[in-house]
């Protein structure tokens, strides 16, 4: 049933105040949907600045690393064969080398490696003696051209390539940049052990100008990049804080004491299962402020009987019968009959709060379940016989547990009391005492009266539950209540079967006995 926003109780106190809904938008700027825009635009702002150091500023340094690595396996290349036949000159061969050797520079390995480059290699004496050339695009820094009337030739021995070769000759391995105007050549040189020298070079594209021209380009890229990815982070957390929103839409309805509202799962992750536990919650909730509606007004209704009889019997004594000792003593009696109830009722209440809360001292021992079960039949034993009742008792076998005997005497007590208070019309009522194995044991509490109904099973433990047609019957309707804290504290199982008709048997089952069970579950709880 869906209960008024506007007036009573549920909306006095629960609901927040009025001044409480600018502070609640103020923190929703750092919540959850804005957590989530800021981490995207900064996640954005963070792979641009990676892409700006990684285009611009290590362009360059890496295209030269990558060239220089080139020229280094051409080098290698060219100095593993010359250093494979020793000597390669062959003064008796069409190009005054060994021809093997021109077979292997030949070799389609090689001739791979050289496209886009400039290969020489040269003698002791600073003469070239082998030379390729196929530089594109640009005339070669070591190797200009020269034309003489319309006819071109490559100049071999230039100023530069001298002393190219005579560096290597003298300093050994060498890596350098030639510039001349807008021209610049990476030159990688080589010593063959004193006799020969590679030098081997390639062009240097305006790599710096490509670099300038991306880093114009950058800011253009970074906003349009940043507007996209603002409105994607709006929207997506839009979307992904919608469960959320209407997670928090609902806690406030239940706040102002809405406990009907319920939230649809959309998804079946984290969120949706939080969903579902929110309306989990919700229908326990609604469901203990029900119980705790009917516990305030029966205890009440329980409260005002007793304390209207004990008033208006005790008028009558005042008023009229007085000097009839006969009437009066009566009276009397009823007052005092009405007030033990009155406080039975209020020792219930008092000792279901304390074992709910956790606050009743346990004293836990090792005992014999099964005898302590059968003193407290004893009990009942004239009850049963003035009644016509057959009370069945089965406390044969020891069954030694660990626990607090007083509350689990209190536990038997409100279970065979139970049953008696509806016990059938064959009288019959039964207290067993099974050993289990493990060092557990069962008891079991069963009549033959006329049962409980499917929808109620569920709710029998609950604080002031009533059911089987309970109206009219003396009792505080507390007794399963504390039986069911009590159990809980142990950490024992229990339940209750039953059908409308045949009867119910409910039982519990202890753990196994010894101070160590015992320790674990007061560390447990």
């Amino acid at each position: 049933m869906k209960r008024p926003f506007s007036h009573g109780p549920a909306s006095a106190g629960p609901s927040a105040p009025a001044g409480d809904a600018r502070p609640r938008r103020n923190r929703r700027l750092l919540g959850i949907r804005g957590k989530l825009m800021l981490f995207v635009v900064a996640l954005c702002a963070l792979l641009l600045g990676l892409v700006w150091v990684l285009n611009v500023q290590l362009l360059e340094p890496m295209y030269h690393r990558q060239l220089t690595g080139e020229l280094n396996r051409v080098a290698n290349a060219v100095t593993s064969l010359i250093e494979k036949y020793d000597t390669i000159e062959d003064p008796g061969a069409s190009q005054g080398l060994k021809e093997s050797f021109v077979e292997d520079m030949n070799a389609q390995a090689v001739l791979d490696m050289l496209p886009g480059k400039c290969l020489e290699v040269g003698d002791a004496t600073g003469e070239r003696i082998l030379g390729t050339c196929q530089l594109a695009g640009r005339d070669c820094l070591l190797h200009p051209t020269l034309s003489f009337f319309g006819t071109q030739s490559r100049q071999w021995d230039s100023l530069q390539a001298l002393a190219l070769r005579q560096k290597a000759l003298q300093d050994g391995n060498y890596i350098l940049t030639l510039t001349k105007g807008d021209s610049s050549q990476l030159v990688v040189g080589r010593n063959v052990d004193g006799r020969y020298t590679v030098i081997v070079s390639t062009d240097l594209e305006r790599i710096g100008q490509a670099g300038q021209v991306i880093g114009q380009q950058m800011p253009l890229i970074a906003a349009v990049l940043l507007a996209a990815s603002i409105l994607c982070a709006w929207l997506f957390s839009r979307w992904f804080t919608r469960p959320l929103r209407q997670l928090s839409h609902a806690a406030r309805e239940m706040a102002r004491g809405n406990f009907s509202v319920r939230v649809q799962p959309t998804t079946a992750d984290e969120i949706g299962v939080l969903a579902q536990d929110f309306n989990t919650m919700a229908s326990e909730v609604a469901r203990t402020y029900d119980l705790q509606r009917d516990l305030i007004a029966n205890v009440s209704h329980d409260l005002r009987t007793p304390l209207t009889l004990i008033k208006g019997y005790a008028e009558t004594v005042r008023d009229l019968t007085g000097d009839d000792k006969h009437k009066r003593d009566d009276q009397l009696n009823i007052i005092i009959d009405e007030s033990d109830r009155l406080r039975d009722l209020v020792n219930s209440v008092m000792e279901l709060s304390k074992y709910s809360s956790g606050t009743m001292p346990m004293n836990p021992v090792t005992f014999d379940l099964a005898q302590l079960c059968d003193e407290v039949a004893e009990r009942y034993e004239n009850i049963c016989a003035q009644e016509g009742y057959h009370l069945e008792v089965r406390t044969d076998t020891s069954c030694p547990v660990y626990a607090d005997p007083d509350s689990l005497q209190r536990v038997v007590h409100n279970l065979l009391s139970n049953a008696i208070h509806h016990v059938g019309s064959d009288g019959y009522v039964a207290l067993r005492v099974l050993p289990l194995p493990g060092g557990r044991a069962r008891v079991e509490v069963e009549d033959h009266g006329s049962g409980i109904s499917a929808e109620d099973l569920p709710h029998i433990f609950d604080k002031y539950y009533r059911a089987r047609a309970d109206a009219g019957k003396t009792g505080t309707g507390l007794g399963l209540s504390i039986t069911k804290a009590i159990l809980v504290a142990h950490g024992y199982a229990f339940g209750v079967q039953s059908e409308p008709g045949t009867g119910s048997l409910f039982w519990f089952e202890t753990k196994p006995a010894g101070p160590d069970a015992g320790e674990k579950k007061e560390k447990n709880a």
